[in-house]
């Protein structure tokens, strides 16, 4: 079955960096899109990055744009996320899911998400 595994996340203090990744499994993935979303507690799940199946295309919320990279080795079947300059806004539970558009920015037009990781930025 499909399986997407991320890892990387934990405490940082603001301005700082993580670097999140995801391990895919059960699916073609270079055919596949692939998007990070996050969720704050009592917010709705929100769109952060997405790649293009072959990596050529990215996408970025404007929260995020100029600070996160959204990369992608199709040789190791994994995604990561590079985020730097953290605010503490950015605390969230952080989610890989993969699509099997080109690119992707709605929830909806992603069929499979892992299980998530925490990012939690705080001095």
């Amino acid at each position: 079955q499909v399986q997407l595994v991320e890892s990387g996340g934990g405490l940082v203090q603001p301005g700082g960096s993580l670097r999140l990744s995801c391990a895919a499994s059960g699916l073609a993935f270079s055919s596949y899109g692939m998007g990070w979303f996050r969720q704050a507690p009592g917010k709705e799940r929100e769109f952060v990055a997405a790649i293009s199946y072959r990596g050529r295309s990215t996408n970025y919320a404007g929260s995020v744009k100029g600070r996160f990279t959204v990369s992608r080795d199709n040789a190791k079947n994994t995604v990561s996320l590079q985020m730097n300059r953290l605010k503490p806004e950015d605390t969230s539970i952080y989610y890989c899911a993969a699509s099997d558009l080109l690119i992707a920015t709605l929830i909806e037009e992603y069929n499979y998400w892992g299980q998530g990781t925490q990012v939690t930025v705080s001095s």
